[in-house]
């Protein structure tokens, strides 16, 4: 399969830099929704992302830039250097899709394209995403001319589980980075809007795993027991008046239990229990107090009523937030007000995490929101569903601010 430039000029017309890049955008239309479509049709999980890859990389070669590998990664990156001197900014998007089957239908109707691998899917969007960095990596070449120094395509491994980032982090360390841009796709805003927050944009989180450890015994007899279960209900209901009462209430922290498992039959009383949930946070110095906050009052709850607490691998700060760079911020809302005016929507911060933040150890960093949501057509439902669904439309619109930022941040007047 080959993907020629499809770029030109219509002879004899003037053109602004906003209409280079969306006639370029309308001529790359199909090439954009085969790209999208293909990518949505053969997800792969995290860290298995091997056809992905090898799809991603003959893309970017086809299109002359220089690609490397991440050593023992499915990531890599991919070089276009203009030969002026000036800025280096990187594109970063995700490789890997969710364990999730998909439904064939959204929230209204049949879906337009539907993964082919069974028990995995794109329920996050990353599809939209890898099809943004490649064809604006495709676009930026042919505006050539506009820009000066070098542009990095950043393609991350196992986003869904952070499990790339650090590979991705050693490979970038020495790339000379002045700035790295990302974007995620949000059925929260209508096709055609972005939200961009400056400073924290995406909480943090930590992971919470730790068995609750007793006796076991008959139910007849719980006094010859020490039941796990007991202490565990003590300990959650410890929690949650403690976060109250210990932790600063204007830099929140939420907690969340999502499993407590513990025995299995009604007259047997268990050994063990197990609790998982996690933590978010905006601020790394809370979130990791909050962690120690639930490790002692955890420890300390079991010890009272007979138990012990082993904590799990996963009992750890796990992602970092994401904080905007400002200046960034404020650059990029400029690009966006002079493609696509009023197109800007007041966000606040998200409660989810990213893995995006370990970019900022690097260099200024930013990272987008733009709107995938049509619901006449049922493509609303929320990310990490079955019935997942995205307006191609979106894609465009992504593509045009991605591409006028690399533009205004690149450009030789800035060297």
């Amino acid at each position: 399969m080959e993907y020629g430039t499809l770029f030109f000029y219509e002879k004899g017309a003037t053109m602004t830099l906003g209409d280079k890049i969306n006639q370029a955008i309308k001529l790359n239309k199909e090439d954009i929704i085969k790209t999208r479509r293909y990518l949505h049709e053969n997800p792969e999980v995290s860290s298995k992302e091997f056809e992905t890859s090898k799809y991603l990389k003959k893309r970017c070669e086809e299109l002359g830039f220089v690609v490397e590998d991440v050593p023992g990664s499915t990531g890599f990156t991919a070089l276009f250097d203009t030969g002026r001197p000036g800025k280096t900014l990187g594109i970063r998007t995700d490789l890997d899709g969710l364990a999730i089957q998909e439904d064939p239908y959204n929230l209204k109707e049949k879906k337009l394209v539907v993964s082919k691998n069974p028990g995995v899917s794109h329920a996050c969007g990353h599809d939209s995403h890898m099809t943004v960095a490649v064809i604006a990596g495709k676009i930026l070449k042919d505006l050539a001319d506009e820009i000066s120094g070098k542009l990095y395509l950043i393609f991350e491994e196992a986003e869904e589980t952070g499990a790339g980032i650090d590979a991705m982090l050693e490979h970038l360390k020495d790339k000379g980075l002045d700035a790295v841009y990302g974007n995620h796709q949000s059925p929260a805003l209508d096709v055609g809007k972005f939200s961009i927050v400056e400073g924290p944009a995406y909480a943090g989180c930590a992971g919470v795993d730790f068995d609750v450890i007793g006796k076991g015994g008959h139910g007849s007899r719980p006094d010859k027991a020490v039941n796990p279960l007991i202490a565990t209900a003590h300990i959650i209901t410890g929690l949650n008046s403690a976060w109250n009462n210990q932790l600063d209430l204007e830099k929140p922290v939420s907690l969340g239990i999502g499993a407590i498992n513990g025995g299995s039959a009604a007259n047997v009383i268990c050994d063990r229990a197990n609790v998982k949930g996690t933590l978010r946070f905006f601020d790394l110095d809370e979130g990791k107090k909050a962690l120690e906050l639930l490790k002692n009052i955890a420890d300390l709850t079991a010890k009272a009523h007979g138990c012990s607490v082993v904590f799990n691998d996963y009992s750890k700060i796990v992602a970092e937030p994401v904080i905007n760079d400002e200046n960034l911020a404020k650059k990029v809302k400029e690009s966006l007000k002079s493609l696509y005016e009023d197109a800007l929507i007041a966000s606040p911060k998200l409660w989810i995490s990213e893995s995006f933040y370990g970019y900022s150890k690097l260099c200024p960093t930013i990272f987008v929101n733009f709107g995938t949501r049509n619901e006449a057509e049922g493509k609303a439902s929320d990310l990490h569903t079955a019935k997942f669904d995205l307006d191609e439309r979106a894609i465009d619109y992504a593509l045009g601010l991605a591409i006028k930022f690399a533009i205004d941040f690149l450009k030789e007047s800035d060297k």
